[in-house]
């Protein structure tokens, strides 16, 4: 996949409206994690050495089309010590910027236009600028008026991040390493057929965990007691075992699990084989022998890729250590050389974070449900908008 791009592009004195993925979180004004603001600097840095005038356009939380101040980026632009623009409609400053300023519009989201990609919203953001650049590669697999409706109608260019997403990703997707080992967990089986689908086709091992591995023992008759888990998703669970069959990738389920009478962080932790669960026992966490056996996974890869942590990676230390335990595996085999690392989605590169081994990781992508879904192999408009032809 080839994408127009920033590279040789002349922006002197031109107004660029540039999309980044400032979705982040915030507590008491405060940003508890700048990942994602942090990775957009490189293109808002060249832009604007580039001469460029950037008005940034971004959206935070699902404000739901309406102005609603507790989704405001009043505290991004504080971070980065940047304006404001009250209204990301409005146009009276541009004529008051100069060569290399930077402003933030307000949350784009608080217009309904925006996520139904309305034509006339698109045409008002879009006016008065002369190119559109998106670096945002998380929110490019939605056809918004921001990712979309603004690219059909300024020129446009993908900006250094999303390009890398892309490059990075495609990489491992079309010439991995091998063995490939994939690791999948997360909450539910049923907004990941998908992607397990398309990762028992290209890995060679694929390990399933979390409560989407408990929805995979259940369906295999094992004990799940009073646990997360999906029993509709049976069939499904079962289909997406035979077709990895097929596909020659063995797929490795929980051996154990983490467990407690109450589903709380402080709650006292067992370590059961599925056939010792009790009714009672809520599953928090991987337990110890299934650990141990990813890590060994691991250790056997060339490359890697991870999306979901495999247990209550947030309560530390009792319910984090099979999360924590894959992404030290992961960070000592990629800093030995041994191993090719892509990792995405919130919860993970949380969990890479709080371990302190998120720089050692080969590539950690921003998207969570974009990175899901360019694995899967799907069209993501935001991109598929600025290919090359």
């Amino acid at each position: 996949m080839k994408l127009r791009t920033i590279e040789n592009l002349d922006v002197q004195g031109k107004y660029v409206l540039l999309r980044d993925d400032f979705n982040v979180q915030i507590v008491d004004n405060k940003i508890t994690d700048p990942f994602r603001i942090e990775q957009s600097m490189p293109t808002i840095n060249a832009l604007r050495s580039a001469g460029a005038r950037i008005a940034i356009v971004a959206h935070r939380g699902r404000p739901k089309g309406e102005r609603n101040m507790e989704y405001s980026l009043q505290p991004i632009a504080d971070y980065m010590g940047i304006k404001l623009i009250p209204d990301c409609l409005d146009k009276d400053f541009l004529g008051d910027m100069r060569d290399g300023d930077v402003v933030l519009l307000e949350n784009v989201r608080f217009y309904a236009g925006e996520e139904k990609n309305d034509p006339a919203f698109a045409a008002d953001l879009a006016r008065g600028f002369d190119v559109f650049v998106n670096d945002a590669f998380a929110v490019s697999h939605r056809a918004h008026a921001s990712t979309v409706g603004v690219a059909e109608i300024l020129p446009s260019y993908a900006g250094k991040l999303l390009a890398s997403e892309i490059e990075h990703l495609s990489a491992v997707m079309e010439n991995p390493a091998r063995p490939l080992l994939s690791i999948v967990a997360g909450s539910k089986v049923s907004t990941k057929i998908g992607v397990l689908k398309a990762l028992a086709k290209l890995s060679d091992t694929l390990i399933i965990g979390g409560a989407l591995g408990t929805t995979f023992n259940y369906a295999m008759g094992g004990r799940v007691g009073n646990s997360l888990y999906e029993a509709d998703q049976k069939e499904t669970a079962l289909e997406i075992l035979d077709f990895a069959e097929k596909n020659n990738c063995r797929v490795l389920l929980p051996l154990d699990k983490g467990v407690a009478k109450e589903f709380a962080r402080d709650a006292a932790r067992m370590n059961k084989d599925f056939t010792e669960i009790e009714e009672d026992d809520v599953i928090i966490d991987a337990g110890l022998k299934t650990t141990e056996r990813d890590v060994a996974e691991i250790r056997k890869a060339k490359t890697v890729i991870w999306n979901g942590t495999v247990g209550m990676a947030e309560w530390q230390p009792t319910w984090s250590y099979g999360s924590f335990a894959i992404a030290n595996a992961i960070a000592e085999q990629t800093r030995a050389g041994n191993l090719e690392s892509i990792i995405g989605g919130g919860d993970t590169v949380a969990a890479l974070e709080a371990c302190g081994v998120k720089e050692d990781i080969t590539y950690v992508s921003t998207g969570g449900g974009a990175f899901l879904e360019f694995i899967e192999g799907r069209i993501l408009p935001g991109v598929a908008i600025l290919e090359d032809e």
